[in-house]
């Protein structure tokens, strides 16, 4: 039996290397590497979509390059069968490394959290230049290549910002807008399209 059990926290050793080795953040030169803004197109009437026992109303195209500022994978609870990962994601100069060496980033909890010590922009376009951005893979090529991203990376993402529905109540809106902040603030995006944009 002890053999088995340190035979398992081997295995769990190995795997946790292994998995810290290939999410490892990919270093950039300094630069804005994302200079446009996120591209939404509102919808008037938007479709419905369904995901497992969850519905999706469509309430604008959306299509982003972003800097992968940090993420954060979910793997329990019916939020996480639907949302399996969480992008902070940067353009503008929230995209340049020279910036982002001054700002202290962490996700937990499905938020996104930043910390400065001094600005290295004005706090207003770290605000409007970066967003938390929940995602709903459409399908099962697009999740495995979500599983992939590495922080740093710059990716591009084409979908929908959605609202979800439950028949029990629940629910889950997305914000419309970059300028928000707190809870609330973050997109929720269903992602029919994902690449990387930049190693």
């Amino acid at each position: 039996m002890r053999k088995l059990w340190m035979g398992a926290i081997v295995a769990l050793v190995i795997w946790g290397a292994w998995t810290h080795w290939h999410h490892r953040a990919v270093l950039q030169s300094p630069g804005v590497l994302a200079p446009a803004e996120p591209q939404q197109v509102n919808l008037d009437h938007g479709a419905v979509l369904t995901q497992g026992d969850t519905t999706l109303t469509t309430r604008a195209q959306f299509d982003i390059t972003a800097r992968v500022l940090s993420r954060k994978d979910y793997s329990w609870g019916d939020d996480a069968k639907l949302i399996p990962e969480d992008l902070a994601l940067g353009w503008g100069r929230m995209s340049d490394s020279d910036v982002l060496a001054k700002i202290e980033i962490t996700q937990s909890d499905r938020f996104y959290y930043w910390h400065v010590d001094e600005f290295p922009i004005p706090r207003r376009e770290i605000e409007t230049s970066s967003a938390n951005m929940h995602l709903i893979p459409a399908d099962d090529g697009v999740k495995h290549q979500l599983e992939e991203v590495r922080v740093g990376q710059v990716v591009h993402i084409e979908g929908f910002l959605v609202d979800a529905t439950r028949a029990d109540g629940w629910h889950w809106n997305t914000s419309m807008t970059r300028e928000d902040t707190g809870a609330g603030a973050c997109e929720l995006v269903y992602v029919e399209s994902f690449g990387i944009a930049t190693p």
